[in-house]
């Protein structure tokens, strides 16, 4: 697949980014490497996506999870 987005890829990362990609072991999802053009934005993205899917919620874990599994089949995204 052509990216349409131009990002930063793992092994042409510097400072802020390279060390978050380092927290995926250089495996991260294209949707996170959108933000690679802009660190500060991909690290404030991962802080959203934990307190939504791990912070206090009236809903358990597990359902969040289907509800993102269930959205992204909707949305036929690859991951």
């Amino acid at each position: 697949m052509c990216a349409r987005i131009s990002v930063i890829e793992p092994e042409h990362a510097t400072g802020k980014l390279s060390e978050l990609y380092d927290q995926f072991n250089g495996k991260m999802a294209n949707i996170l490497k959108v933000h690679s053009l802009n660190p500060r934005s991909l690290e404030t993205h991962l802080n959203y996506y934990k307190v939504i899917m791990f912070g206090q919620s009236p809903l358990p874990r597990s359902l969040r999870e289907m509800i993102a599994t269930v959205v992204s089949a909707e949305n036929e995204c690859d991951y």
